[in-house]
């Protein structure tokens, strides 16, 4: 790889030129936009990024699940430059290219379920969420849309309705679209009777709250991420999202698997919801679809998706031929590197580390997640409440000595790990060092 694939401390983190850099955000971006970790970086690959003062940090975030294939992959960076050489963009809408077709049907192919799809390209997962939305509510003739607790479905209007976490995706930005409603998530952690009620228990109260509250034939679609995602990593519990697919069908209600975190291998398989055979009427994809390129998609049943009118899907920079040279490149790395098996191979390493803390720490009250998407929630000891100061704490001083990790989670007490799934055992298991080494300063 281009770049050296050490942890390289050179300065404070953040060094002075990042400091510098970060002042000149303070006085010309909009306050509003946040930085988890103000280092500014001027190149990455693999599992490194390296900043402007030098520093080669462990990258355990992968920019929020989306560099999976790499930063700078070769593949990706090969296939862009030849399609930026060629034309960056006419509007598929106007003067279509085959870039935007070959995508749809690489999508069509490896999405679950072996029915008659067609897929729409659009920029960013809210987007593909909201046109999912659409979707479901022209081919259905119903308006109401059920979200679950926990769930990040996106900033827009309509998707911030979705979204179940007030600050800082909500506050002060209503009111929102109409015509959601919100059902408890089948959290095995937090459900009230425990774990093992909790799928039978939660899907009968989903049941119950839809048909009192809403009413099945009004009811348009039902979206679930198959692991939530800023909500914290909740694994909804075993058979639950199985369950709710089924009544769905029954119900002629589309079923929307948000993968936009989960899909691209992530989880060890191309998409979450495929290790309980779930198979989405629609499917809603971005983040590591496109090694870093702005990229989203819809994938569903093609009587759904061709439900709509023509017009009525599309957008000028949707499907962007560049961004689509380069999804179509970091499908092709994902393929001939099995970055399936490197999720799989990922947890290996990852979880008896971090199960190791779970018994070291009581602070940790829970360790979940599949594949190279795991997570810990940390907890006041010998309770349940959550403990967003320790999990502060803790990233932190990660940051500090070189690791880039992310928090999560409806009361912000949760760490999760997206490390890139080209990352080596070397660095994981350095970045796990500093993990263990800031959990003892911190718990």
């Amino acid at each position: 790889m281009a770049v050296d694939q050490r942890r390289i401390l050179q300065t404070a983190i953040p060094g002075p030129r990042s400091e510098q850099l970060h002042a000149r955000k303070g006085a010309a971006v909009a306050s509003g936009v946040g930085t988890t970790l103000p280092v500014y970086v001027e190149r990455a690959g693999g599992g490194i990024v390296v900043d402007v003062d030098g520093n080669h940090l462990i990258d355990f975030g992968s920019g929020i699940a989306v560099v999976s294939v790499g930063n700078a992959a070769p593949r990706v960076v090969d296939a862009v430059q030849h399609q930026v050489a060629d034309f960056t963009h006419t509007c598929f809408m106007v003067t279509p290219y085959e870039e935007y077709v070959a995508v749809a049907e690489k999508l069509n192919e490896l999405t679950p379920g072996p029915h008659d799809k067609r897929s729409a390209l659009f920029n960013s997962g809210a987007e593909a969420v909201e046109n999912a939305v659409k979707i479901a509510r022209h081919h259905t003739g119903r308006q109401a849309v059920v979200a679950f607790d926990h769930a990040y479905h996106g900033r827009t209007n309509l998707t911030m309705a979705l979204t179940a976490k007030n600050m800082p995706y909500k506050n002060g930005f209503g009111p929102f679209a109409g015509e959601i409603y919100r059902v408890p998530m089948a959290y095995p952690y937090r459900w009230p009777t425990g774990p093992d009620n909790c799928a039978d228990e939660a899907f009968e109260t989903f049941v119950t709250q839809v048909h009192s509250q809403v009413g099945e034939q009004n009811t348009a679609a039902v979206i679930i991420e198959p692991i939530q995602g800023e909500g914290g990593f909740v694994v909804p519990a075993p058979g639950f999202m199985a369950r709710v697919a089924e009544w769905c069908a029954i119900h002629r209600i589309v079923f929307i698997a948000d993968e936009i975190q989960t899909g691209f291998c992530r989880t060890g398989d191309w998409f979450a919801c495929e290790f309980e055979g779930v198979v989405p009427d629609l499917i809603t994809t971005a983040k590591g679809i496109a090694g870093g390129l702005p990229l989203a998609a819809v994938t569903g049943r093609a009587e759904m998706m061709d439900a709509v009118h023509t017009g009525g899907l599309g957008g000028t920079y949707g499907g962007n031929p560049v961004a689509c040279a380069a999804a179509l490149a970091a499908i092709e790395t994902m393929v001939a590197d099995d970055l399936c098996g490197s999720a799989k191979h990922i947890e290996s390493v990852m979880r008896p580390r971090l199960a190791a803390l779970a018994e070291k720490y009581d602070a940790v009250g829970d360790l979940r997640g599949r594949g190279a998407m795991l997570a810990v929630e940390l907890v006041e000891p010998g309770t349940k409440d959550p403990n967003p100061a320790l999990t502060a704490a803790i990233t932190s001083a990660c940051h500090r000595e070189g690791l880039i990790t992310l928090t999560a989670g409806t009361f912000g007490n949760v760490l999760r790990f997206l490390p890139p799934l080209v990352i080596g055992d070397e660095l994981l298991h350095e970045g796990l060092d500093i993990l263990d080494s800031a959990f003892a300063a911190s718990a």
